[in-house]
């Protein structure tokens, strides 16, 4: 189970990848891809659905023998962005000695110096010209070979490096792409690149790219380390992690009652406030779609959500034994030590005592142990997409995720353990 995971990570350095091999594993157990352009038709028991967004978000529905207006649904979502670097357009930089360094700008909130004197990658979606303007082809890239790095500056030049150093997302963050051998790769360097990669493919001309969704990604695999191999260490934890535990539980889950939902949203780093995120409309149009072409009306759909229940999967913080000051003294979760229920005063998550009982019920009928993480009072945390989904869909739900350390570095640490229990829990939700 952990293995499969590692190699779900390994290939998905961005959302757009995670996505297509999300949709594989769903075609290969025979969910059927929806056209949302097109009339639905008749929904019957037992249907396997998918549908996509922008290439970058994924919604899986397993219909349940009963209307979801009388059962409801179940769902649990995820997100399957990250914080990285995106390549700016026109970005290759030359400088002295031929060298040329690529010009980037962040995405989300990474731990910057987590991303020096790494071998990097290249991952994302290139845009290609069709025979209609309104929709070009897209062609997905991975290049599965290190391409670049961002290097240091010697300690020698920043004696006070180890002091802490205020750095520069436009000027310290830029990475090293090669070294010009001739005239003709000035200025095409990158998109020498690119061609190469897509024309592994198809044939593609320069001319007839138009544009790209690129980002940079960690060159190294994801692993297991420690004197029992029970840590990972991979890029992308929060929250591929989480997504495809989603997925698992979904896959092996049994033929029910009531529908079971998959939602992989993009964006969430970013707010989540884009038509493929937890903010848009795109999935609550879905689901009411979907109720009316069970045979219901706009009243199934509302019934459907009051009897509904959210899991908002995303990772929680793992207690740090170096930083033990910076954690609420009685609820700080442990590596290892199961799924964490996630609570804040101020609403940033979902979750009420409500939800939360229903969780840990949950995960006790799994014989799953539970943990519940709420922030030092003087620390300010963050927030998830439980809250802004629910602003479109008014639904009950639970906040939750496995821990990790690290989160938002190049490379965050969970537990093997902590992998199992969460799929395992994922499978007593929806067989409940």
């Amino acid at each position: 189970m952990v293995q499969c995971l590692l190699d779900f990570l390994n290939a998905s350095p961005v959302g757009f990848l995670a996505v297509k091999n999300i949709a594989n594993e769903l075609e290969k157990n025979g969910y059927r891809r929806l056209e949302p352009t097109k009339p639905l038709g008749k929904i019957k028991a037992g249907d396997k659905l998918f549908v996509t967004k922008n290439d970058s978000s994924i919604y899986a529905f397993n219909i349940g023998s009963k209307p979801m207006a009388d059962s409801g649904f179940k769902m649990i979502c995820a997100h399957c962005d990250s914080p990285t670097f995106r390549i700016k357009p026109n970005a290759e930089m030359l400088c002295e000695g031929g060298i040329v360094k690529l010009n980037t700008e962040v995405y989300g909130g990474p731990i910057m110096s987590t991303w020096f004197d790494r071998p990097l990658t290249i991952a994302g979606r290139v845009i290609v010209r069709g025979d209609d303007v309104f929709h070009p082809q897209t062609l997905l890239l991975h290049f599965k070979r290190p391409l670049l790095q961002i290097s240091n500056l010697a300690i020698h030049f920043n004696r006070q490096v180890n002091d802490g150093v205020q750095l520069s997302r436009q000027k310290d963050m830029l990475p090293i792409l090669g070294i010009i051998n001739n005239h003709l790769e000035m200025g095409e360097m990158l998109m020498n690149l690119i061609l190469e990669e897509a024309n592994l493919q198809m044939p593609v001309k320069k001319e007839d790219i138009l544009d790209f969704d690129l980002y940079l990604a960690d060159a190294t695999p994801a692993c297991t380390f420690g004197a029992h191999n029970e840590f990972i260490s991979s890029g992308r934890l929060d929250d591929l992690s989480m997504c495809f535990a989603g997925l698992q539980a979904l896959l092996a889950s049994k033929k029910d009652d009531t529908t079971k939902v998959l939602a992989i949203f993009d964006n969430e780093e970013t707010g989540s406030l884009t038509k493929q995120g937890a903010g848009s409309p795109f999935l609550a149009n879905m689901l009411r779609r979907l109720a009316v072409a069970q045979g219901g009306t706009e009243e199934a759909f509302s019934q459907a959500v009051e009897r509904a229940f959210m899991v908002s999967a995303d990772n929680a913080h793992a207690w740090h034994p170096n930083y033990p000051e910076r954690y609420d003294p009685t609820n700080h979760p442990q590596l290892g030590g199961g799924p964490v229920i996630k609570l804040n005063a101020a609403q940033k998550y979902a979750t009420d005592a409500m939800s939360a009982a229903i969780f840990a019920e949950i995960c006790r009928k799994a014989d799953v142990p539970c943990q519940r993480f709420v922030n030092h009072s003087d620390v300010a945390g963050g927030s998830t997409l439980g809250n802004i989904l629910a602003s479109s869909i008014p639904i009950r739900g639970v906040d939750m995720g496995n821990a990790i350390l690290a989160m938002h570095s190049c490379r965050e640490t969970g537990s093997t353990d902590d992998h199992v229990y969460c799929v395992k829990a994922f499978m007593q939700f929806f067989e409940e």
